[in-house]
C-alpha cells in the first residue's frame, strides 16, 4: 500500500455535513474538501450516510451501493468503507424507530430487554449497509447538572456495566460492531460541563469509571471504542497511551479499532492546546492508540502525509492502525462484498419495534409518590395540561433523529407513529371527558396561560400534568449534548404550574418527562403535594401509551430510579457510592442527602424482603452465596427489583456507605412468594488498594435487600477470611442470580 491508500483507510468523510449543528464545532470544523478527492485512494468510513439529513432510507441505499461498486472499481485496491451511524435511541435516520433513552434502560433493571431491543436495532442497520454503531455510551453519572446525562444509563458502574453489555451483545449479533463510550471520564468533568477538565483521582477511574468498559470489553466483546473528549488531569485521552493502549489493550486484550469521537483530534490543536498543528494532532492521536479519525479527513490527511515522508514519524505507527482497520474489514466481510443488490423495501418501525419499545418504555416508568390517586379508576372529567402534554418530541431523547437531526428541518414529518400523552390519555380513557391546555412552556417565563389550566384543572376530576425537559443540542432545549444546567429546579415556570394546579384542590398527577433527574423535594416532602408523581425518562415512541396504561392501571410500575433525585444542584456531584464523610452528616450543616435514594420506586403492590440468608464465613479468593425470600404482600400482581448491597466495614481505603451487588426483576402473582439467590463473585467486592491494585480483603462485609439503597429490609453479614486476594482477568465478574428455577446474570 501506499502512503496514501494508508492514510485513506484512516479517514472518513461526512456525506451530507452543512449548516446543521449536530455534533460539537461542527460548523467550525467543516471541510473544503471534496468527496472525490478524499476517496481517490480509498476511505475508511463514511459517516452517518443515513442520519444527518431525512433522506429517504431507500433512495439512500440505493446510492450507497452504488458508491461501495464505485470504490471497490475505481479505487487501486477496491477497499470498500465502513458506514457508521448513531444508534443511541435506535438507529438515528428518518422513520427509524424511537426506543426510550438509556437513561430508561437503566430504570428498567433490565438487560434482557435492552439486549433484544438491540438486536432490533442492528437488524434494521444491517439492512441498509450499515456496520458500526456509535453506541453504547457507558459513562457513568457524576453530576446530574451534566447535559448529558439522558444518554448515560445510571449512576451506578455496575447497572452500567450489565446492561451496556447487554446491549454490545445485541448489536454484535445482529452483525453490528458497537462502538463503546466515550472512553474515558468524560462523565466526570468540574462542574457537570461539557468537555471540561477532569480531575478524578487513579482510584475513582479505576473502581467507578472503568469497569463498564471492562465489562463490555472482556465479557460483551466490544470490537471498537471511542475516545473521551475530556482531559484527565491534564492530558487529554484521545493523545494518552496510558488509556488507549495500556490499560484497553495491554491489561484488556482489547483487539478491535479505536475510533476518535468526532474532531477529537483535531481538538488536541484547537480546543487543548498540547498540538502544534493537525500533523502533530495526528502523531500524538496514533502514537497513543487511536486508529481511526471521524467524522471527516483532518488531521490524517495531507499534513500527516507531509510528516511522513519527511521523516517526522515512524510509519509502522501508521502500519498498526491499517492493519486494525483492514481486520475489521475482512471480519465484516466487506472485502468480499460486492453490492449488487440493495435493498427494495424496507421496515424501520416494525411490530418488534413497537412491541420491544412497548416493554421498555412501560418497564422503566418510576413511580415517585402515590396517595392513593392511581391508579385512576373510571374518571369522568380528566384535564391533561402542561407544556409537554401534547408534544411528540418530549417523549425522545437528544440522539434521537427527531431531536437531533429533524429539529433543523422544520414541516419534514417524523415518519412513525408517536402518540403524545394526550392522545395516549384520550385513547385509554375512552369514556371520560378529556381536555386539554397548555399552561406555560417548557422553558421561558411566560405566566400567561397557567390560570386557564388552572380553570381546566378546576371543572376536572383529576388533573394530570405532564412537565420536564426538552432535549436538544448546543443551547437549543433543555438537555442534551452542550445543555449543562446550573440549576436543578424545573425549568421555566413549570413548578409555578404545578402548585398553582394543586391549590385547585383537584387530585394531580404529574407526568415528568425528563433526561435527568430533577430537584423535586417541593412536589414530594412538603406539606401540600400533588396526589402521585411519575417519572419517565425520555421514553420513546410507546412510552405516551405505556403512560397512560400506568395511569389506569393497566400496567403496573415497576421502574426503579437508576440515578438519585437530587436535593438541589448545590449537592452536585452526587452519588450514592460514597464514603462516610461523602453524605450527610453531623460535620457540616449542608445536607447532600437526595430527595430519593438510588434504586426507589413505588408499585400499586407491596412487596416484603425478608430471611436474608449468607454463609458466616468465607474465603477472599472465592464467591458466595445470598438468599432472600420475596412475597407480594398486595392484592394484585406485580414486578419487584430485588437489590443485594454491601458495605465493607474497614478496608486499606474509604469505601462506600453502600454498593449494589446484583439485582434482578422478579414477577409475583398477588400473594405469591419465591427465593432468589446471588452467587457473588468476588470482583464484586474487589477495590484498588494502596498499592494501586485491585484486591478483595478479609474482614467484614454487611449485607442487605431493601427496596433502595437506603433500605435495610433484611440484613447478614459475611466475614472475609484468609489473605488478601488480587482478583486477575479469569474471575467472574458479573453476579449469577436465581429466581426460584431460573438463573439469570445481573
Amino acid at each position: 500500500m501506499t502512503l496514501r491508500e494508508k492514510l485513506g483507510q484512516l479517514g472518513s468523510f461526512w456525506v451530507d455535513q452543512g449548516d446543521e449543528v449536530v455534533a460539537p464545532m461542527a460548523g467550525e470544523m467543516a471541510s473544503s474538501t471534496k468527496y472525490e478527492e478524499i476517496s481517490r485512494d480509498g476511505i475508511g468510513h463514511l459517516s452517518r450516510v443515513y442520519g444527518t439529513r431525512p433522506v429517504d432510507p431507500i433512495e439512500r441505499a440505493g446510492w450507497l451501493w452504488a458508491e461501495q461498486r464505485r470504490l471497490r472499481a475505481e479505487t487501486r485496491l477496491g477497499i470498500p468503507a465502513i458506514v457508521h451511524e448513531e444508534c443511541l435511541t435506535g438507529l438515528a435516520a428518518w422513520k427509524a424507530a424511537t426506543f426510550p433513552t438509556p437513561l430508561a434502560w437503566g430504570a428498567s433493571f433490565d438487560p434482557d430487554t435492552v439486549e433484544e431491543m438491540a438486536r432490533s436495532i442492528g437488524d434494521s442497520m444491517r439492512r441498509l449497509g450499515i456496520h458500526q454503531g456509535l453506541s453504547p455510551v457507558l459513562d457513568v453519572i457524576r453530576d446530574a447538572r451534566w447535559g448529558r446525562v439522558d444518554e448515560c444509563i445510571a449512576e451506578d458502574p455496575y447497572v452500567v456495566g450489565t446492561i451496556g453489555t447487554a446491549y454490545v451483545r445485541g448489536l454484535q449479533d445482529a452483525g453490528i460492531d458497537a462502538t463503546l463510550k466515550h472512553f474515558v471520564g468524560y462523565s466526570a468533568s468540574r462542574s457537570g460541563r461539557n468537555h471540561a477538565p477532569v480531575s478524578a483521582g487513579p482510584r475513582e477511574i479505576a473502581d467507578v469509571l472503568l469497569p463498564p468498559f471492562e465489562m463490555a470489553v472482556r465479557d460483551g466483546g466490544a470490537r471498537s471504542v471511542m475516545n473521551s473528549y475530556a482531559e484527565i488531569d491534564g492530558m487529554p485521552v484521545a493523545a494518552t497511551a496510558q488509556y488507549l493502549t495500556g490499560i484497553l489493550r495491554d491489561e484488556w486484550g482489547f483487539d478491535g479499532v479505536v475510533v476518535s469521537d468526532y474532531f477529537a483530534v483535531k481538538f488536541l490543536e484547537t480546543m487543548h492546546g498540547v498540538a502544534a498543528g493537525p500533523a502533530d494532532a495526528a502523531r500524538l492521536a496514533l502514537t497513543a492508540g487511536l486508529d481511526v479519525e471521524l467524522p471527516t479527513t483532518d488531521a490524517f490527511g495531507e499534513a500527516l502525509l507531509d510528516l511522513l515522508e519527511s521523516g517526522g514519524m515512524d510509519v509502522a505507527i501508521v502500519d498498526r492502525a491499517v492493519e486494525r482497520v483492514l481486520a475489521q474489514k475482512e471480519r465484516l466481510g466487506l472485502l468480499d462484498e460486492t453490492f449488487d443488490t440493495p435493498p427494495t423495501s424496507i421496515d424501520l418501525d416494525s411490530a418488534t419495534h413497537r412491541r420491544l419499545a412497548r416493554r421498555l418504555a412501560e418497564e422503566s416508568v418510576v413511580l415517585l409518590s402515590n396517595h392513593a390517586v392511581l391508579p385512576l379508576v373510571s374518571p369522568r372529567r380528566i384535564a391533561v395540561v402542561g407544556p409537554n402534554a401534547d408534544s411528540a418530541e418530549a417523549l425522545m431523547g437528544c440522539y434521537s433523529f427527531a431531536n437531533h437531526v429533524l429539529a433543523h428541518h422544520p414541516g419534514v414529518e417524523i415518519g412513525f407513529e408517536i402518540p403524545t400523552v394526550l392522545e395516549a390519555v384520550r385513547a385509554e380513557f375512552p369514556d371520560a371527558e378529556i381536555t386539554h391546555d397548555t399552561g406555560c412552556t417548557v422553558e421561558g417565563i411566560d405566566r400567561s396561560g397557567i390560570a386557564a389550566a388552572v380553570a381546566a384543572a378546576d371543572d376536572a376530576n383529576v388533573a394530570v400534568v405532564v412537565v420536564g425537559d426538552r432535549a436538544g443540542l448546543f443551547g437549543r432545549g433543555t438537555v442534551g449534548e452542550g445543555n449543562d444546567v446550573e440549576s436543578l429546579d424545573l425549568p421555566g415556570v413549570q413548578r409555578e404550574l404545578v402548585e398553582a394546579l394543586v391549590a385547585t384542590g383537584t387530585p394531580v398527577v404529574v407526568v415528568l418527562l425528563t433526561g435527568r433527574p430533577y430537584s423535586l423535594a417541593w412536589a414530594l416532602d412538603a406539606a401540600t403535594v400533588p396526589g402521585a408523581v411519575v417519572q419517565a425518562f425520555f421514553p420513546g415512541e410507546e412510552g405516551a401509551s405505556a403512560l397512560a396504561a400506568i395511569l389506569s392501571g393497566a400496567v403496573n410500575p415497576s421502574g426503579r430510579l437508576p440515578v438519585s433525585l437530587p436535593r438541589s444542584a448545590g449537592a452536585q456531584p452526587y452519588s450514592y457510592l460514597h464514603p462516610v464523610l461523602g453524605g450527610p452528616n453531623e460535620i457540616t450543616s449542608a445536607s447532600s442527602a437526595p430527595v430519593r435514594p438510588f434504586g426507589f420506586g413505588l408499585s400499586y403492590t407491596s412487596f416484603e424482603h425478608r430471611d436474608l440468608a449468607v454463609d458466616a464465613t468465607g474465603p477472599t479468593e472465592s464467591s458466595f452465596r445470598v438468599s432472600v425470600r420475596v412475597t407480594n404482600t398486595g392484592e394484585r400482581a406485580g414486578t419487584d427489583v430485588v437489590q443485594l448491597y454491601a458495605r465493607d466495614v474497614q478496608a486499606q481505603v474509604t469505601r462506600p456507605v453502600a454498593q449494589l451487588l446484583g439485582y434482578a426483576r422478579v414477577d409475583l402473582d398477588a400473594g405469591q412468594e419465591t427465593v432468589v439467590e446471588f452467587d457473588v463473585p468476588p470482583t464484586r467486592l474487589a477495590y484498588t488498594g494502596s498499592a494501586g491494585t485491585r484486591i478483595v480483603e478479609a474482614g467484614t462485609v454487611e449485607l442487605w435487600v431493601g427496596s433502595s439503597c437506603d433500605d435495610k429490609e433484611t440484613t447478614g453479614s459475611i466475614e472475609l477470611v484468609g489473605d488478601k486476594y488480587a482478583t486477575t482477568a479469569d474471575d467472574r465478574r458479573l453476579t449469577t442470580t436465581r429466581v426460584g428455577s431460573v438463573t439469570r446474570t445481573s
